[in-house]
């Protein structure tokens, strides 16, 4: 019976979460990183953003990648969603009494373990599109920019990585809308030039 049983494939008709968690991560890395070259301050837009967009799209993304046994887009969309949720605690919890804002070196470490693990995720992406490649390697420089200008209480390293943010959540963007358009014409519409 068990023979019979691993012979039996089913099609998988779902569709492809991934659009939806780089729409999440572009439009929301833009945003922020928007704010990080001086436009505008910090504000309830970017939070909800945060949320709604990075936030809880990803992990939704993520959960669908699992279903469909894609550990790679699982773990991205997954991470990267509780990393906006978590970003945001970190802006929002000095408001409850008794817990301190964060400081410079702890908000330094904490990009930099981001960047050390996108780096590492950047790896992964050597056999996808080069579009995708761009937005591993473009997050991973992001957090290290980001990390140094915190521990170096630096602003024109901070105003530098914002202007890599909108590259990369550009990038992320320009790569969720191309799978779309590309699928629902099936035909390519907006080149993502495929790795190797």
């Amino acid at each position: 019976m068990n023979e019979i049983n691993n012979k039996i494939k089913v099609e998988d008709t779902t569709s492809n979460p991934a659009p939806l968690g780089l729409l999440g991560f572009g439009m929301t890395t833009v945003l922020l990183n928007l704010h990080n070259v001086g436009l505008f301050e910090l504000d309830s837009v970017i939070i909800a953003m945060g949320i709604f967009v990075g936030g809880i799209s990803q992990v939704f993304a993520g959960l669908l990648e699992w279903k469909k046994g894609n550990t790679f887009g699982n773990v991205a969309f997954t991470a990267y969603g509780l990393f906006w949720l978590s970003l945001v605690g970190i802006w929002m919890l000095p408001g409850i009494q008794g817990i301190s804002a964060p400081s410079d070196i702890s908000m330094g470490f904490y990009l930099l373990i981001w960047g050390i693990f996108t780096l590492g995720m950047f790896f992964g992406t050597f056999k996808t599109n080069k579009i995708l490649q761009s937005v591993f390697f473009s997050l991973a420089v992001l957090f290290f920019l980001l990390s140094l200008a915190d521990f170096l209480s630096n602003g024109v390293i901070k105003v530098i990585a914002g202007g890599v943010g909108i590259l990369c959540g550009t990038l992320a963007i320009y790569l969720s809308l191309a799978e779309v358009l590309n699928e629902a014409n099936k035909r390519t519409v907006l080149p993502i030039f495929p790795g190797e």
